[in-house]
């Protein structure tokens, strides 16, 4: 039992030993699934978990999810046959990252679906059963959400993970950190991955409150604990919470986890040290019993000790990879994740024959660095970049200069950037960060553009004949007031990690090739302007923090993006108009495209807390969806808003409905606000706060590119 907890990585540290005597076979847990298989020969790349998680589309992250399962069980079912059990081998994926993209420099905000909980809990659950499958006895491979918790930098500066302690309030745990970890574990997750940092001087590890408390009493949560990859070695060499390997192992075992995770190279394994604290009495036999048997019930779930005709996952093989139907998942997913920030004078799409164009910056041909974090090994034949892409625009010659040796951009060659753009009718310049500048383990210093690529972006803008479109590839916000600012960029696109499908997407993208490439992805983070909005990184108190808490004027908010065709919202209707304490709430509109061409359009549906006197969020993202609508068309959405969204966090007596009007009435400080109605909508809401007490006061804030329309609604009563 000791050498099944402690064998969950490769190397020295796995895979867990088989047990002959029960038939029991030797398994690697380890699989990295994030957007694609990693780092187990080619598989499809997907964009980077932020870009998905930017389209708001719960569908696109289930079928992303289902492919790369697919992939990695047909791999993992060749690895068996073929007796290869090392590093990425096995079908427990530590994924999806769900913790919140709570400060713009963190390295790993990439792997996040951004600063939201709600938007992460949803994204996640469709993730999970996406990956799991539905299969009414086998899961095609196991999910395991991560981690857990109040992970979100500092990862290397200034300070390091493997000894940062998180002073976190019980109001930001319960309404930031855990929303989003509850909805994954609720969606069927067979894992939870705890973090390197303490949690208000705890190690996730072995804190009990986490992963006894909350986990398996509040939640229910039957499966197991994996720490993350040397958190558990971290515990004794780093935040010296123990004194040596039997109370490390003792702590967490008794706090909780189930599976130790060590990095290959480490020469033991302190779960192994459960053996000696058993021998001395000091852990119990069935307490190993209890942690080990959830490690057994996953491998079941994964058909492991069942004939191999009952399950029909096992006869999934190779032909999988890079399937057809996966390759256009590819470029349909990178199409929906890029978010178009500026469009000047309707300048995209491009549909005339152009004369010359220049594709320029570090960004243009970089394959490595358009990838993102945690990527899979993709087969060069798949992979497109914004040059081979964009060449094939219908133009008479295309002119190529990266400007800079790398993103780091240190060595920076201006005459040639000249020479190339000064001729050009348009000019794409691609900048950005990419892993090597931001990634697990390295945090940004910074929010301007790297090293001297914001004298590229200048000279650029001073020496190019033509309008200007600039790509943007990052994990996070970058400073590109100058850009937004200028006259000459035509064109604003940010297009995070998009994988292998990267350049056919853009061409695509900025052409309008067909009726799913018009731009309709949003924000999933707040786009600050620059760094002296933000708080430190060390800091984890969210006043100030994220869309929720943030009053002040970002350079684009939470939930923003741009498309070729405009919307129309009208119809409003709210029921159930009185609603009690405990239920639940309807918002049906009618949602019309009044623009040139089809179009996908996200509707996101906000309330806030305005008479409550504890914390709460300014705003609360409580519904989204995404619909497609033809040139003229129009059609009635329905979105639901659930008692437990109205609920509040109470203290001692957790989360409750209150007495209070819930009001979306002043986005203003926000976006620039556009109103359905001549009548002003503060007014009406004034007028209406005036005459009902203890009510519910609902206004749906319906986003179209820049600008939010509100729908002037009655009062909703809450009876308590």
């Amino acid at each position: 039992m000791v050498l099944q907890m402690s064998k969950a990585g490769a190397g020295k540290n796995g895979p867990a030993p088989a047990i002959p005597r029960l038939n029991i076979s030797q398994t690697q847990w380890n699989a990295e699934c994030l957007h694609g298989d990693v780092q187990a020969g080619n598989a499809t790349s997907f964009p980077q978990a932020l870009g998905m998680a930017a389209s708001f589309d719960k569908s696109l992250i289930y079928k992303v999810a289902e492919a790369t399962s697919i992939e990695v069980r047909a791999k993992h079912n060749d690895f068996v046959k073929r007796h290869n059990y090392s590093d990425h081998t096995g079908l427990t994926c530590w994924s999806p990252v769900i913790n919140i993209m709570r400060h713009p420099l963190w390295g790993r905000n990439q792997e996040t679906y951004g600063e939201d909980p709600y938007l992460s809990g949803k994204l996640s659950e469709y993730f999970v059963n996406g990956l799991q499958g539905n299969h009414p006895k086998y899961r095609r491979a196991n999910a395991v959400c991560k981690h857990f918790d109040a992970y979100g930098g500092p990862d290397n500066w200034p300070l390091p993970r493997e000894s940062f302690n998180a002073k976190v309030s019980e109001q930001d745990l319960r309404t930031t950190f855990l929303p989003q970890f509850k909805a994954c574990i609720d969606a069927g997750a067979a894992g939870v991955m705890c973090s390197y940092n303490s949690v208000n001087g705890v190690p996730a590890c072995a804190n009990k409150k986490l992963l006894t408390d909350i986990l398996r009493k509040e939640w229910k949560f039957n499966g197991f604990v994996v720490s993350d990859e040397g958190a558990v070695e971290f515990i004794l060499l780093w935040h010296y919470y123990t004194k040596d390997e039997v109370s490390t192992a003792l702590a967490c075992v008794e706090a909780g986890l189930n599976l130790e995770l060590s990095p290959p190279n480490f020469d033991y394994q302190i779960m192994s040290a459960l053996t000696q604290a058993h021998t001395e009495g000091k852990i119990s036999k069935d307490l190993l019993i209890e942690r080990v048997r959830p490690l057994f019930d996953a491998r079941m779930r994964l058909g492991e000790f069942d004939p191999k005709k009952d399950n029909p996952y096992n006869f999934l093989n190779l032909s999988v990879i890079q399937s057809s139907d996966h390759q256009k998942l590819s470029l349909h997913a990178a199409i929906q994740s890029f978010v178009l920030l500026k469009n000047m004078n309707h300048f995209l799409p491009i549909r005339k024959p152009l004369g010359t164009i220049a594709i320029v910056g570090p960004m243009a041909n970089n394959t490595a660095e358009l990838m993102g974090d945690y990527s899979p090994d993709v087969d060069p034949r798949f992979m497109t970049t914004p040059l081979s892409g964009l060449s094939l625009l219908n133009v008479k010659k295309v002119m190529y200069a990266p400007g800079c040796n790398k993103t780091r951009c240190d060595k920076y060659n201006k005459n040639n950037i000249q020479t190339t753009v000064q001729h050009a009718d348009v000019t794409f310049l691609c900048l950005g960060t990419g892993p090597s500048l931001e990634a697990e383990e390295s945090d940004r210093h910074h929010m301007t553009l790297p090293g001297k690529q914001v004298d590229m972006l200048n000279d650029v803008i001073k020496y190019s004949k033509g309008r200007i479109v600039l790509l943007l590839f990052s994990g996070g916000p970058l400073d590109i007031n100058i850009a937004e600012s200028s006259s000459k960029v035509a064109a604003i696109i940010h297009c995070f990690f998009p994988g292998q499908a990267t350049g056919t997407a853009l061409l695509y993208t900025v052409t309008m090739a067909d009726s799913n490439s018009n731009p309709s992805a949003r924000l999933p983070f707040t786009w600050y302007r620059n760094i002296s909005q933000v708080k430190s990184i060390t800091d984890y108190n969210m006043e100030g923090m994220t869309y929720r808490y943030f009053d002040s004027d970002p350079l684009y908010p939470f939930g923003y993006g741009l498309s070729y065709t405009t919307f129309q919202y009208s119809g409003l209707n709210i029921s159930p108009p009185k609603v009690k304490a405990g239920g639940n709430v309807t918002v049906t509109f009618k949602l019309s495209n009044t623009g040139p061409v089809v179009g996908r359009e996200v509707t996101e549906m906000y309330i806030s807390w305005v008479n409550y006197t504890q914390s709460t969020p300014r705003y609360q993202l409580v519904g989204f969806d995404s619909s497609i609508v033809n040139k003229g068309q129009t059609l009635t959405v329905s979105l639901n808003i659930t008692s437990s969204q109205m609920a509040v966090w109470t203290g001692s007596k957790g989360f409750q409905v209150v007495p209070g009007m819930l009001l979306t009435n002043s986005f203003n400080r926000y976006f620039h606000c556009v109103t359905q109605s001549k009548m002003d909508i503060y007014y009406l809401c004034g007028i209406s706060l005036i005459s009902i007490s203890l009510c519910l006061l609902l206004s749906v804030c319906l986003l179209i590119g820049r600008s939010v329309r509100f729908i002037v609604c009655p009062p909703i009563c809450i009876q308590l």
